[in-house]
């Protein structure tokens, strides 16, 4: 039978002369084809001493060498230079064009670029793989997914506040019973290697161990019914629309509804080629300089960070300009703490400090002042992870300082010394106002110095007085705020320090 079918396949002649394909079958007699033969061979002992052209350079890559990545996420091209990507499907890396954009090719031999944030890369030991694990939420965000999920079983496996161990946290609300009990269980790991959450039952990887959870309980509340992980987050903001555009065609925004008045004009939900979903805001004319704005944008688009909203691109081909940015559904910060007073624990309230701090240690790195944090300046995601928006009128600085023009603008009650004396910005005046922020967010929204103008603020921040510690902030945390708002800049710490402050905080906790 095996001889059978290679008799009946179908073989190819390509004719050297003509470049022609003739068809033949292997069961063919030979006489079909043995004339033609006969008339060129001479000719085709001519050819025999040519030398054959080379192989293009494509057929010598290696591709075997090459990274092999897993899509973490959905991702719709956005353009002719784009490739669009399958969550869960396998490509190949080609090229890293920069940190945010890198080439990649898919299984049909498509090329183009991808954000380099929706993939990773494809080993069995890489927890990211897997839809049950996320890498950056905490405790209190863990159980803020869990309670939205309200399953018995769903679960989630996440970066421990112990640097190195991972938590596997879950949920159990058993059939007719109105509690509900949320368990953080520590992933261990024994001196010879094996992973365990009981220590009877030993696992030579995590996955391993959560596989085995899945189908039993073995010492955990319920055994693990569903994950909850990377299916319940919205996929990341990438870095611009693409690592190269920066300037939007306007015809394909949607606008939808408005979200509301900004410093500069109104804020709208939007999509971008009907697909994605983001905010639009409208620059008034004579708001801002443009060029200086422009300028501006092309390096911010640069910036990408998960505790920063991502600037997408502008139109400023027409009137009125137009800035595009990563959308948040659940808004700004300022409005998230007021509509849920009483009802965020202090750990939320430290890990949303934390976020912010994240944030602005990233631009503090990339020499980028904000000049205008504070709580109505950041953005709450669908995960309650906050990020800090509207860094868009900072100044990209080399020498980490900046000073203002004069009759610029600035929140007095958020503000430093030596900004409001000498409008001088800088990274230290930045901390300042993020101690500032703090306060906000542990009196869960109220208005610093509530009661007094801004001249009595001035008066009384010259005279040594500060803000007062919330009742919702412990000692430790207050220090914190506290050490932000010290007289001299080179008096307050960096936020690189503040950072690992505030872990430790919550590490204690």
């Amino acid at each position: 039978m095996f001889f059978k079918i290679r008799a009946m396949r179908t073989k190819l002649n390509l004719d050297p002369d003509t470049g022609l394909v003739t068809r033949y079958s292997a069961s063919q007699p030979d006489v079909s084809y043995t004339p033609t033969w006969k008339c060129r061979h001479k000719r085709q002992l001519k050819l025999k001493n040519k030398p054959l052209p080379p192989l293009p350079a494509e057929a010598l890559e290696d591709y075997t060498e090459k990274p092999r990545v897993i899509a973490l996420y959905d991702f719709f091209a956005r353009g002719p230079s784009d490739l669009p990507l399958k969550k869960s499907e396998e490509y190949i890396i080609l090229e890293q064009y920069d940190p945010h954009w890198w080439k990649a090719r898919d299984k049909h031999g498509n090329e183009g670029l991808v954000p380099s944030n929706y993939v990773t890369e494809n080993k069995k030991s890489n927890l990211e793989i897997y839809e049950w694990y996320c890498k950056n939420i905490n405790r209190s965000q863990a159980e803020l997914l869990l309670r939205q999920q309200s399953k018995e079983g769903a679960f989630v496996v996440r970066d421990s506040s112990q640097q190195g161990l991972l938590t596997l946290s879950m949920y159990s609300r058993p059939k007719g019973s109105h509690s509900e009990d949320i368990r953080h269980y520590q992933i261990k790991k024994n001196h010879l290697g094996h992973y365990y959450v009981a220590e009877k039952y030993l696992f030579s990887s995590v996955p391993e161990l959560i596989e085995y959870h899945q189908h039993n309980a073995a010492g955990l509340i319920t055994r693990l019914r569903h994950p909850v992980g990377s299916a319940g987050y919205s996929s990341p903001a990438a870095a611009g629309w693409n690592y190269e555009e920066w300037e939007l065609n306007p015809s394909e925004l949607k606008f939808m509804k408005e979200l509301g008045r900004g410093q500069f004009g109104v804020v709208q939900l939007g999509k971008w080629k009907a697909t994605i979903k983001v905010a639009i805001k409208t620059i008034n004319e004579g708001a801002m300089s443009e060029d200086d704005f422009i300028e501006e944008a092309k390096v911010m688009m640069k910036l990408s960070h998960p505790k920063l909203v991502q600037l997408y691109g502008v139109c400023t081909h027409r009137k009125p300009l137009y800035v595009v940015t990563e959308f948040l559904e659940n808004g700004c910060l300022l409005n998230y703490l007021r509509q849920r007073r009483g009802k965020l624990g202090r750990d939320m309230l430290l890990s949303m400090c934390q976020d912010v701090c994240e944030g602005m240690e990233y631009l503090e790195r990339n020499s980028f002042i904000h000049r205008d944090l504070a709580a109505r300046n950041c953005l709450v995601s669908a995960e309650h992870i906050v990020k800090v928006s509207d860094f868009g009128m900072a100044r990209y600085v080399i020498d980490d300082e900046y000073i203002s023009s004069s009759g610029a603008k600035f929140p007095v009650k958020w503000s430093s010394p030596e900004v409001f004396h000498f409008k001088k910005y800088s990274s230290k005046s930045d901390v300042w106002s993020f101690g500032v922020l703090m306060w906000e967010v542990f009196t869960e929204g109220k208005m610093p110095f509530e009661s007094k103008s801004n001249s009595e603020v001035v008066r009384e921040i010259s005279q040594g007085h500060r803000l007062y510690r919330p009742h919702l902030a412990s000692h430790a945390v207050y220090r914190v705020m506290y050490s932000c708002w010290h007289e001299k800049p080179e008096g307050r710490p960096p936020f690189a320090e503040l950072k690992e402050t505030l872990k430790d905080i919550r590490e204690i906790r």
